[in-house]
């Protein structure tokens, strides 16, 4: 925890290398202020069959999951940055977004918690 999940057309993959992608992600997360480096999780999940708007259309989308106790400003400034940075990596990829979820710090369990 936190986990940043990106779901993306595979096309977007063909400009730059994933650990490249993922390391970017895991950088803006970080430089947040808002997270322990070493808790930052961040995968890519890569999609050939999709549609946006009824077509086929390169995207990006981070689904962030995080503790709960953030402000919303917090949480609208880490999608901010998180969507600026895909932007300047990804400039001709018409359809990039982020959002934010929380976990529920009573409800969350890990393994070091058992």
């Amino acid at each position: 925890m936190p986990h940043f999940i990106m779901d993306c057309s595979a096309d977007v993959l063909n400009n730059h290398d994933e650990q490249h992608i993922i390391k970017q992600i895991h950088l803006v997360a970080s430089q947040t202020g808002l997270f322990d480096e070493g808790d930052i999780k961040v995968r890519v999940n890569a999609y050939n069959t999709y549609l946006v708007g009824n077509k086929q259309e390169s995207f990006i989308h981070i689904f962030a999951h995080i503790m709960q106790g953030r402000t919303i400003e917090q949480k609208a400034d880490l999608s901010r940055q998180m969507v600026t940075m895909l932007t300047s990596l990804f400039p001709d990829t018409p359809n990039i977004a982020m959002n934010v979820s929380d976990f529920e710090k009573a409800t969350y369990c890990n393994r070091a918690m058992i």
